[in-house]
C-alpha cells in the first residue's frame, strides 16, 4: 500500500505517523515580538478524516486549554487514522492579557470569516480559517462561560443539522442546547464553508474546572470514535443520554444589591422554583428570582454583587430536567481522567 500524504501547512511538512506543532505567524506586538498561531497536527497513517479542535477564541476561557493538553497525551491518538490540528490558544493576545477580547477591544468570534487586510481581529480570523477551518471536514471549539460566571458542560447545536445532532448526542455531555448562528462567529463562517463545527460550553473564564475538563476531552474521544479516527479501547462510554433543549431563558436582576443563589448548575428546577435572591445590604429588601419554566440549571453567576438587569440564571427548557440532572451526576462520579498515565 502506498504512504499516505504528507500534511502541509504554513510550508511545514508533517509526514504520515507522525506529529508536530507549527506556528503560523499572525502579526508583532508593539515592541515587535513575533504573534503566532500555533498548531499541533497529528497526521495518521491511514487516510480519514480531519478534525480540528481550538479553544481561547476569546482569550480568557482557558479551560479549553486544559482539554487540548489533556486530548494530546490520549493513548488513542498513537493509532489513529485521519488527521488532527489542535489548536489550545486562537487568540493569544487575548490569553496573555487574561481578556475575552484583543488588544482592539473586538471580540474575534464576531469577526469571522475575515479580512486579510482587516483590522488585527479580523486578520486573525482570516488565518484561522484559511489555515485550518478550511482545510477541517469537522470542529470542536471549547469555550466556557464569560468572567463571573460558570456554565454546565453542554453541547450548542445548530438547528436543522442532523450531522451536528449526531454528533452532539455522542459527544455525551449532559445538555445539548440549539443555538442559532450568529453573524461573525466560526460557526457561521465555518457552515458557509461547509464545515460542521461543534461548540462546547464549560466552566468559567479564567478557571480550570475538573467536570467540565473530565466532560471536554471524553466528549471529543467520542467523537473521534464515532468518525472513524479512534478505536474503542481508552474512550469512556457515555454514562447518561444528553438531554436536548430548543429554548434557554436568562432570569435577570429584578433590582441592584447583593445576591444570593440558591441553584447551582445542573439543578432541576420547575415553576415556581425559587433561584435566588438580591437584598440590600441591610436586609431590609429582598426580591426573589423565581423561575417559570420546567428546566434545568446550565449557567449561572458567581458574583455576590449586582446591578438590576445583570444575567444571574441561565435555564434550559427541558421537561426532562431530573433525567439531565442525573446525568451530571453521573459526570461527577465518573472515574477521573486527568491521570495522564491511565487515561486515554
Amino acid at each position: 500500500m502506498s504512504r499516505r500524504e504528507a500534511f502541509k501547512i504554513n510550508g511545514h511538512v508533517i509526514e504520515a505517523g507522525t506529529r508536530r506543532t507549527v506556528d503560523v505567524p499572525v502579526s508583532t506586538l508593539s515592541d515587535h515580538t513575533p504573534v503566532g498561531l500555533s498548531v499541533h497536527v497529528v497526521h495518521g497513517r491511514k487516510p480519514g478524516p480531519v478534525l480540528f479542535v481550538s479553544a481561547a477564541i476569546h482569550g480568557d476561557e482557558v479551560i479549553g486549554v486544559e482539554i487540548v493538553r489533556r486530548l494530546l497525551k490520549a493513548k488513542a491518538l498513537k493509532s489513529m487514522e485521519g488527521t488532527l490540528m489542535a489548536i489550545p490558544i486562537v487568540n493569544t493576545f487575548g490569553f496573555h492579557n487574561h481578556s475575552r477580547y484583543l488588544p482592539d477591544r473586538r471580540d474575534l468570534n464576531r469577526c469571522f470569516p475575515g479580512l486579510s487586510e482587516g483590522s488585527m481581529a479580523s486578520r486573525l480570523a482570516h488565518i484561522f480559517m484559511t489555515e485550518v477551518v478550511e482545510r477541517a471536514d469537522v470542529g470542536i471549539d471549547l469555550h466556557s462561560a464569560a468572567i463571573h460566571r460558570t456554565n454546565l458542560p453542554q453541547i450548542r447545536l445548530t438547528p436543522g443539522n442532523a450531522r451536528l445532532s449526531r454528533l452532539g448526542r455522542v459527544f455525551g455531555a449532559p445538555v445539548m442546547l440549539q443555538s442559532k448562528l450568529r453573524e461573525g462567529s466560526l460557526r457561521m463562517a465555518a457552515e458557509v464553508a461547509g464545515v460542521d463545527v461543534l461548540l462546547y460550553e464549560g466552566g468559567e473564564a479564567l478557571r480550570f474546572d475538573e467536570l467540565a475538563s473530565r466532560a471536554g476531552v471524553s466528549g471529543i474521544l467520542r467523537v473521534m470514535q464515532e468518525l472513524g479516527m479512534i478505536g474503542r479501547k481508552g474512550v469512556p462510554k457515555v454514562r447518561h443520554a444528553p438531554v436536548l433543549a430548543s429554548e434557554s431563558h436568562w432570569y435577570r436582576a429584578p433590582a441592584g444589591g447583593v445576591f444570593r443563589g440558591f441553584k447551582a448548575i445542573g439543578a432541576a428546577v420547575t415553576p415556581g422554583t425559587v433561584l435566588g435572591v438580591v437584598s440590600d445590604p441591610f436586609g431590609e429588601r429582598e426580591a426573589e428570582i423565581v423561575s417559570d419554566i420546567a428546566g434545568i440549571v446550565i449557567g449561572r453567576s458567581n458574583m455576590p454583587t449586582v446591578y438590576e438587569g445583570d444575567a444571574l440564571f441561565h435555564v434550559a427548557d427541558t421537561p426532562k430536567a431530573d433525567h439531565a440532572a442525573e446525568g451530571v451526576n453521573a459526570h461527577m462520579e465518573a472515574a477521573p481522567l486527568f491521570d495522564e498515565d491511565e487515561i486515554i
